[in-house]
């Protein structure tokens, strides 16, 4: 029970970052550079580290780095060949050309909060295993879980927002993240995810991110917004993730 309450937290860091997110979406555009700072922070200084550092007695770096590209690339062919998206300054988002543009847009940013709720769910395992190890791993893996899911819950509503969709649909994918670490927690209550495994699984999320950061979030933050603010913001949000990450004990 002690585990489920402590990936509440996480839950309740997601929302409080999302509901950030709704609250200042006049300022969405700055939350987007200070969020593609985040979601690439995220994945070089906290997800990059630890899959490397799992991994290591299992697997040789290269296979790490394989499987971060695929991450990488496994989204690239999502979001170019099934979702068939291309950054024609995002016009179907401002004003779809057809009905097939606006779903292709739905999909997109729906592919792309899912992709975050999934590694969300991840952290709650991650949460749920580390206190099956110990006491003392598990307020580690938890204080590194907490360091972005903040960040987690305001690129939640973001990915949602810039592909069309509305505030009521960027609610309910936020509410879904929010649960992920509640529900990934209390599904290692009835198995347990081979250790071996689960440098490979992070290396995964880190090439996924950087695409979401590089292809999604960076190109959205700068259109039509003044490119200097935002890039500040990016180089803000990857600065913060590196402090906080870095101030918690690994």
């Amino acid at each position: 029970m002690s585990v489920l309450l402590i990936a509440l937290a996480a839950s309740t860091a997601t929302f409080i970052g999302g509901s950030f997110a709704l609250r200042f979406r006049d300022k969405l555009h700055l939350i987007l550079g200070f969020s593609a700072g985040a979601v690439a922070g995220v994945a070089l200084f906290d997800l990059l580290p630890e899959a490397i550092e799992l991994g290591a007695q299992y697997h040789e770096p290269a296979t790490i780095a394989l499987f971060a590209a695929l991450g990488f690339f496994g989204y690239l062919i999502l979001d170019r060949l099934v979702l068939l998206h291309t950054h024609d300054e995002l016009e179907d988002v401002v004003r779809p050309p057809s009905d097939v543009g606006r779903t292709t847009s739905s999909m997109r940013g729906a592919s792309g909060a899912l992709t975050l709720s999934a590694h969300s769910f991840f952290d709650g395992m991650a949460i749920g295993i580390g206190f099956q190890a110990s006491i003392a791993v598990g307020i580690v893996v938890t204080a590194a879980v907490l360091t972005h899911d903040f960040s987690d819950g305001i690129n939640t509503v973001n990915l949602i927002l810039k592909n069309g969709g509305t505030w009521r649909q960027a609610f309910k994918w936020l509410l879904a993240d929010a649960a992920a670490p509640l529900l990934g927690a209390a599904s290692t209550l009835f198995f347990r995810i081979p250790e071996s495994a689960i440098g490979l699984v992070l290396a995964v999320f880190v090439g996924s991110f950087l695409y979401l950061s590089a292809s999604d979030l960076i190109p959205e933050s700068h259109h039509r917004h003044p490119r200097a603010l935002t890039t500040v913001m990016t180089l803000l949000g990857a600065l913060v993730l590196y402090t906080v990450v870095h101030l918690v004990p690994r």
